[in-house]
């Protein structure tokens, strides 16, 4: 069995994303990049299913930049057997991932493709979904556990107020919860083979795939400061503001 993990290039987690001056987007200057954590899971649990026996190549893809490549890396020092890079000076939004994501799947025919469920960057948990929907194979979103058996998919999801079950045919979709698995750390050795991995980087032109933005941001700006907290003598003082001030109740 063969699993594709899509990857995210994003600003590191730790970094505190400061707004551009003229609003226009983050600025990325001298700012730490990362892979998306909900991608390090997807990983994680696709070379658990090789190291278990059950699939027998995990490869990692990625459509960005060309710095993109050092996520790459990161992804088979973890445990990837190889890596492709769709490069692209666009800013790619979810739909076209999609469309790349599906093209690079339709020449590696994998039997799972794992994503995680969101980018940090954009939160739009959009791009599994739109993958799905674009190949017609089946989904289970938000994954805690994922079995594979038999030519079958076993995941439970989370979803609200408890799980859910959900069994499948391979080829599927999956996306990752933080619930699912610990991502390991990538040891020095491990870093230095997977500079030997192999890499391919392909053009959207190469998949037939136009990646043409179709949305466009207006604008970009820090959320609105917290006001200070406020000492209420008794509840019904407290109950009058939420009802006259904060127009809650």
């Amino acid at each position: 069995m063969k699993i594709l993990v899509p990857i995210k290039r994003v600003v590191d987690y730790n970094v505190k994303v400061r707004v551009k001056a003229d609003g226009t987007g983050v600025d990325l200057a001298n700012v730490k990049m990362s892979m998306n954590p909900f991608d390090e899971i997807a990983i994680e649990e696709a070379v658990r299913l090789r190291e278990a026996g059950i699939a027998t190549e995990v490869i990692a893809v990625s459509c960005g930049l060309a710095a993109c490549q050092e996520t790459l890396r990161t992804a088979m020092a973890i445990g990837a057997d190889r890596a492709i890079l769709v490069e692209s000076d666009v800013d790619l939004q979810p739909l076209a991932v999609a469309k790349l994501i599906k093209a690079v799947a339709a020449k590696e025919q994998p039997q799972m493709v794992i994503f995680g469920k969101q980018a940090i960057d954009d939160d739009a948990n959009q791009t599994g979904q739109m993958f799905a929907a674009l190949t017609g194979w089946p989904q289970a979103t938000f994954a805690s556990k994922v079995v594979v058996a038999n030519g079958m998919a076993t995941v439970t999801r989370e979803i609200d107020g408890g799980a859910e079950t959900l069994e499948f045919k391979l080829p599927v979709v999956v996306t990752t919860d933080l619930r699912l698995n610990e991502p390991r750390y990538a040891t020095l050795p491990n870093i230095m083979k997977a500079k030997k991995k192999q890499l391919d980087t392909l053009k959207p032109a190469d998949l037939g795939v136009d990646v043409t933005p179709r949305l466009t941001t207006l604008k970009v700006m820090d959320p609105p400061k917290r006001g200070a907290g406020v000492k209420v003598a008794d509840v019904k003082e407290l109950v009058a503001k939420l009802k006259n001030e904060a127009k809650v109740i």
